[in-house]
């Protein structure tokens, strides 16, 4: 995946998963924490900010607490 700036100055990689939908994770503009957005691009849009509400908005805890599991599926497969 290439980072590439967003017109707000954020860095987003785009990517399509293996349905070929397509996807991205992208810095958060979130005023006073440090969130990215993960998900597929299409859905339903947030009234305000205009974000993809299809996409999760995690935390750094958030992506921290997941880097075991998709560790454990790239070594072998599996989440246990």
């Amino acid at each position: 995946m290439r980072l590439k700036k967003t017109d707000r100055g954020f860095y987003r990689a785009d990517f399509i998963d293996r349905y070929g939908e397509e996807c991205s994770i992208q810095e958060s503009s979130l005023a006073g924490e440090h969130c990215i957005w993960l998900g597929q691009n299409n859905g339903r849009h947030h009234h305000v900010t205009g974000e993809c509400l299809t996409r999760m908005h995690l935390t750094q805890k958030m992506a921290k607490d997941l880097i075991p599991l998709l560790q454990k599926f790239v070594t072998t497969g599996k989440l246990k």
